[in-house]
């Protein structure tokens, strides 16, 4: 009788279309907010030590981590550009001013061709077993967050790591795409097709508690202050609070995964550039001992602040835009709903 298809009523009033638009919405938008923030990091690394050929470091756009790695020495590449930048705050004014504003969002189109879909893949997967799992959990459905986002977290990187193995392959190496598929085949005929998610572990190691802890504690502290403020619908303002919150809260619980990840993705990276054996690269955990080992403990929190300055924003941007498109796609819904119920009245 409401005229709602099952679908679009057990998700909040809105269809997995429109949540899909939301959250590629919301993707968009933050990449073009935050990415200025690593590219003037990474212009900054590049001046203190310069990259030498094969050298990877890791490119974020706000959505997900992508390795690069760099071409040959006199290159024109983005990350090489000459400058010499005293700060954050000179470099963003010298890069604006010398190599125009478009400079700030370097490298980003090819990383947006992943990050978009994994994006959408996980925020889509998340409300849908979000929903599924409420209906089914009985006394427990403040858990269904937590659950619905480890597993969602799980399926996006499953789903996305081959095409990053492949994406880094293709820069690195600068194989045509008959020479890609032959490497490919290559490689699954020796090592399996395993082979292919080879560095998934450190990534879900990271991601699946992060995504956990996220989830739960942004429905909680959302929830909390709708209490607070004894408002029904969370505001924009309310969203964007409890993206920071969670995303902070839970990227400095996962903070020693993150460390481990960064280094071993570059490790990774450098082993295909040069074409090395595989051997080489260590698991997650020896990498974790081998850096308490060379640095202590304190070594497993290296970046804490500029990790928790990358994420707080990201998060916070990211979940109010997802959030706003949906309560946009709720109210076009229900004003469409109530259209023919105005007619007939009339």
């Amino acid at each position: 009788m409401s005229g709602q298809s099952p679908a679009s009523s057990a998700n909040g009033g809105i269809t997995p279309l429109q949540q899909m638009v939301a959250s590629c919405s919301g993707a968009f938008l933050t990449s073009l907010l935050v990415t200025p923030l690593d590219v003037v990091k990474i212009r900054l690394q590049a001046q203190k030590n310069p990259f030498p050929k094969g050298k990877c470091f890791v490119y974020c756009n706000g959505l997900m981590d992508h390795l690069c790695v760099c071409e040959n020495g006199n290159s024109k590449a983005w990350y090489k550009a000459p400058g010499h930048f005293s700060g954050t705050l000179d470099a963003f004014v010298k890069i604006i001013r010398h190599e125009g504003i478009k400079s700030l969002w370097s490298g980003l189109p090819p990383t947006l061709v992943m990050a978009i879909p994994a994006t959408v893949i996980y925020f889509t997967c998340y409300d849908q077993l979000c929903a599924a799992l409420r209906l089914r959990m009985g006394d427990y459905t403040q858990e269904a967050p937590l659950v619905a986002g480890a597993i969602a977290r799980v399926g996006s990187a499953t789903v996305i790591s081959p095409l990053e193995l492949i994406r880094t392959k293709l820069q690195s190496q600068k194989l045509s795409y008959r020479e890609l598929t032959a490497c490919i085949r290559s490689a699954v005929e020796t090592e399996g097709w395993l082979s292919l998610w080879r560095g998934l572990g450190p990534t879900l190691y990271r991601d699946v508690p992060f995504s956990a802890m996220y989830w739960y504690n942004y429905e909680k502290s959302k929830r909390w202050l709708c209490e607070k403020y004894n408002i029904r619908e969370p505001t924009f303002t309310i969203t964007f609070l409890s993206g920071a919150l969670s995303g902070s809260i839970a990227s400095i619980i996962t903070l020693p995964f993150d460390v481990v990840k960064t280094r071993r993705q570059v490790e990774l990276g450098e082993i295909q550039a040069k074409n090395l054996s595989h051997e080489v690269s260590s698991s997650t955990f020896s990498v974790m001992s081998r850096i308490v080992v060379q640095h202590g403990v304190g070594g497993l929190f290296a970046g804490f602040l500029p990790r928790l300055i990358k994420v707080a924003p990201a998060c916070a941007i990211m979940i109010s835009s997802y959030e706003f498109g949906k309560a946009f796609f709720r109210k076009q819904n229900q004003e469409r709903m109530l259209k023919p119920l105005q007619t007939s009245n009339t």
